[in-house]
């Protein structure tokens, strides 16, 4: 094919779910706009909390404050356009967009990842070594913690992004997602793309892979202690937890396992659009409320804002 050709596609168009009537597709956007919105507020209220309420300036509010900005800017890597498809019809992205798109799904994602790795150490931690758990869990020890996962996820998905600007578009225009997934931009190249799936086969598995195995490993450790923990009611409260926690890493890591981890080429382009809505939509939508708005604590910290904001519009 002519250089003229390879060089013809400035622009993208997602598809989203085209095939849906459009009345079906607008009252789909509005659900979507209420589930964003509710995200976004949801976590950024949780960081608010934990930078005005010293209650909350703990090592695990701390790491849950650090996720819910992630989560924040996750979401709206993909959400907004899927809003902005669903609502106007406008599914045009031009291709720098596209690459920066992929590029900060990977890279929050990645993050994400890790950071849940994080998380589970900072509870193995205070279930199992309560007493040394100040000692352990130092703010110098905390911040060192977070700082290498941010590291991580964009060194990862910036030798990705070089990769990814490699390949040449000289085909169909027409991304069947509604993001710039790998696994469509990929199948849309008259490039040779063998070696990249195969690089990014390998990361994907190594990250997701790695993190879940070293979770597992921290909250196998944390269900071991809660059964030997001496009174009834602390192991029901733990156990509470631990099941609500564990349900949110099912849909994270399910839905991870099933886009990235199996042969990126023998995933049906439906399914990819399916599954990828509990990875980019339902799942940060439940991570506030399942690891911080249920916490007593939390919803007295909430209450006390409100009153004082209350008291400070109306005295």
């Amino acid at each position: 094919m002519g250089a003229e050709n390879e060089s013809a596609v400035t622009e993208f168009i997602l598809e989203g779910f085209s095939g849906l009537d459009q009345s079906l597709q607008l009252f789909l956007s509005l659900v979507l706009l209420l589930i964003y919105l509710t995200t976004v507020i949801g976590n950024a209220t949780i960081i608010f909390l934990v930078c005005v309420d010293h209650r909350l300036q703990t090592p695990m509010y701390f790491f849950i404050s650090s996720l819910s900005f992630l989560e924040i800017w996750f979401t709206s890597s993909t959400s907004i356009k899927l809003f902005v498809i669903l609502s106007s019809g406008r599914r045009t992205i031009s291709l720098s967009s596209c690459f920066a798109q992929s590029y900060f799904y990977f890279a929050l994602g990645c993050t994400e990842l890790v950071l849940l790795v994080v998380m589970s150490f900072d509870r193995y931690v205070a279930i199992c070594q309560p007493l040394h758990y100040a000692t352990i869990m130092k703010p110098q020890l905390c911040i060192h913690l977070v700082v290498p996962t941010w590291v991580i996820g964009i060194t990862l998905s910036t030798y990705r992004l070089v990769l990814l600007y490699r390949l040449t578009f000289c085909g169909s225009n027409k991304i069947h997602h509604f993001f710039c997934d790998n696994s469509p931009l990929f199948k849309l190249s008259c490039s040779d793309t063998s070696l990249l799936w195969k690089i990014d086969s390998v990361l994907s598995s190594l990250v997701i892979l790695g993190s879940l195995c070293l979770t597992l490993v921290f909250y196998m450790g944390i269900l071991f202690c809660i059964v030997h923990l001496p009174a009834a009611s602390e192991k029901k409260k733990a156990f509470t937890t631990c099941s609500s926690h564990l349900i949110t890493l099912a849909i994270a890591y399910g839905s991870c396992i099933a886009l990235y981890v199996r042969p990126s080429e023998d995933v049906s382009l439906e399914t990819n659009r399916i599954i990828a809505l509990l990875n980019t939509v339902l799942y940060p939508f439940l991570n506030p409320f399942i690891y911080s708005l249920r916490n007593k604590t939390v919803i007295l910290a909430l209450n006390e804002a409100i009153a004082h904001a209350t008291m400070q519009l109306f005295p």
